[in-house]
C-alpha cells in the first residue's frame, strides 16, 4: 500500500503523516481488501482545513472523500468518516450482488479538451470551431450498469462515462434532480 500524503500551500508534520495513515490503514484494512495506494492532500480555504483523500482499490474503483473543519485533525477525520461510509456501502454491494470481480477493471485511454470560453456573449463568433486550451488524457472503464452507478457514487461524482461491458458500447450514468440515477444506453 502506498501513502502520499502531502500539503497544498500548508506545511504539515511527520506525526500527522504518521496518524494519516494508521487511521487510513486502519478503515481501509477493515473494508477495501486489497487497496493499491491512497493519496491524502491538506489545505487550507479561508479559516478552515481541507482534506481530500482518493484511494484506488485494486479492483480499479476508486473512492473519494472530502472534509472541512477549523482543525487540520478534525477536517482528517470527517474525511475518513465520509471514506469509511462509502467503503462500507461498496463491499456491502458486493456481497449483495454475490459478485466479487476477479480481474482489474480494464480501461480505455481517451483523449479530453477544455474549450475556451466566449468572453464576449453580444458578438458573433469569428468562426464555429472552438479554440481548445488544454488537451489531457481520461480513462474511461469497463464495467456493468451496477458497478459504473457504484464507482459513481464512490466518487462523488454527477456522472460517470463507461464502456458497457455486456453491450461493448459507451454509457453514461448519472445523478438526476430528484436523486434517482439515470442511465443512457445508445442504440
Amino acid at each position: 500500500m502506498r501513502y502520499q500524503i502531502s500539503g497544498r500551500q500548508i506545511d504539515i508534520g511527520e506525526a500527522l503523516q504518521t496518524f494519516v495513515k494508521d487511521e487510513l490503514g486502519e478503515v481501509l484494512g477493515k473494508y477495501a481488501g486489497r487497496p493499491t495506494d491512497a493519496n491524502v492532500i491538506f489545505s487550507k480555504s479561508a479559516h478552515e482545513y481541507v482534506c481530500e483523500a482518493v484511494v484506488h482499490l485494486s479492483t480499479g474503483m476508486q473512492a473519494q472523500a472530502k472534509g472541512h473543519a477549523n482543525e487540520i485533525h478534525a477536517a482528517f477525520d470527517a474525511c475518513k468518516e465520509k471514506l469509511d461510509k462509502q467503503l462500507r456501502r461498496y463491499k456491502r454491494r458486493l456481497k449483495d450482488h454475490h459478485r466479487d470481480r476477479p480481474d482489474p477493471v480494464e480501461v480505455t485511454q481517451a483523449a479530453t479538451y477544455i474549450l475556451a470560453a466566449d468572453r464576449d456573449e453580444d458578438s458573433e463568433p469569428d468562426s464555429l470551431q472552438p479554440m481548445i486550451i488544454a488537451e489531457m488524457e481520461a480513462k474511461i472503464p469497463s464495467l456493468s450498469v451496477g458497478e459504473a452507478v457504484m464507482q459513481m457514487e464512490l466518487a462523488g461524482a454527477r456522472f460517470l462515462l463507461f464502456k458497457n461491458e455486456t453491450k461493448k458500447g459507451l454509457n453514461v450514468v448519472y445523478r438526476r434532480a430528484d436523486g434517482n440515477v439515470g442511465w443512457i444506453d445508445p442504440r
